[in-house]
Formats: C-alpha cells, structure tokens, sequence
C-alpha cells in the first residue's frame, strides 16, 4: 500500500468532511452521545469549515490518500491556546498543536497512520517549533500507545467539551 501525504487540497474539501465525520467518533469514549457527536462534527468538521481552516495561515492541514482517495488527515496549528491547564503542561516554546489526526479504520494497520505522524513532525519542524503538542481522551488508550511510540509523554491533563459533556484529555508533548 503506498501511502501518499500532501497539504489538503480545496478542491476536496466534501472528501475531507467526509473521512472527519467518520473518522471522529472513533476517537469519543463509549458514553458520549450520538447527539453530541453529531453536533461537533456538524460544527467542527464540515467542508466549509475544513475550507476556513484551510484559509488559516496559522494551522496546517495534510492528507494521507491511497490509490487516489483520503484515508486520513492531521491538522496542526501553531501556539498554544489560552487554557491554563494546556499552558503549565506545554513550557517549551514555540509550540504546534497535532490538534487533528484520524485514519479510517480500513486504513488502520497499514502505515497511514505512520506516515501522516512522520509527515507532521517534519512538519512541526519547518515551523520551527521547539515541541509539538496534543490532547488524547484519557480512556483512549489506543491513541495513547500510539503517541508514546512517536515520542510524546503526558505532561497534564485539560478538559474538552463534547456536546454537553466534559470529557478529560491528557496534554501529551514531544520535543520537535
């Protein structure tokens, strides 16, 4: 399977929404509701959306295809927010958040995942960043073995709000 990751394209932003809106719920611990799902991606992760973040000179968006189609995506911005927990967890400076990440599950197990990782860190570095940093679900532990093999350590915890719940997230970071 080659593996090809190239900086997001406007012409496939519907694509893009596509694999987000599949691809997130992946991520939501068990008891978050389909509702609140639905209501995040509706917000977050639709092509007009994706279509501003593109139009964001402070964020980064690649994609990983396979034979022609997106299998997966990262999305990097630049700094850190103004959340107090995020900024005693992240001190090196200047900083990129791997605020995005997904893979589609037919795509998990052959290197996307991998490869969109390495592409972002080569990434990070062209921005100068001294770290690059990300919030995980505390109950994915899949996500989390996966960011401890490239590197990143948690270094504190932050909450997300999900919908109308608040889930907790471990800040994890690794030195660019």
């Amino acid at each position: 399977m080659t593996v090809e990751i190239d900086p997001a394209s406007p012409s496939r932003l519907a694509e893009l929404a596509d694999v987000a809106a599949r691809t997130f719920p992946l991520a939501c611990p068990p008891a978050v509701s389909a509702d609140d799902v639905a209501a995040f991606v509706a917000e977050n992760l639709s092509a007009a959306r994706f279509g501003d973040y593109l139009a964001d000179p402070q964020r980064e968006l690649l994609t990983a295809t396979v034979a022609g189609r997106i299998v997966g995506y990262a999305m990097m911005i630049r700094g850190v927010p103004d959340d107090a927990d995020v900024l005693r967890a992240v001190t090196a400076r200047p900083a990129v958040e791997l605020s995005k990440m997904y893979v589609l599950p037919d795509a998990h197990g052959a290197g996307v995942s991998t490869a969109l990782m390495s592409a972002a860190l080569v990434k990070a570095e062209t921005l100068d960043a001294a770290c690059v940093w990300l919030g995980v679900n505390q109950q994915n532990r899949r996500a989390q073995r996966f960011y401890a093999k490239h590197g990143f350590t948690i270094c504190g915890t932050k909450s997300f709000r999900l919908g109308t719940a608040i889930e907790q997230d471990y800040v994890m970071v690794r030195p660019a």
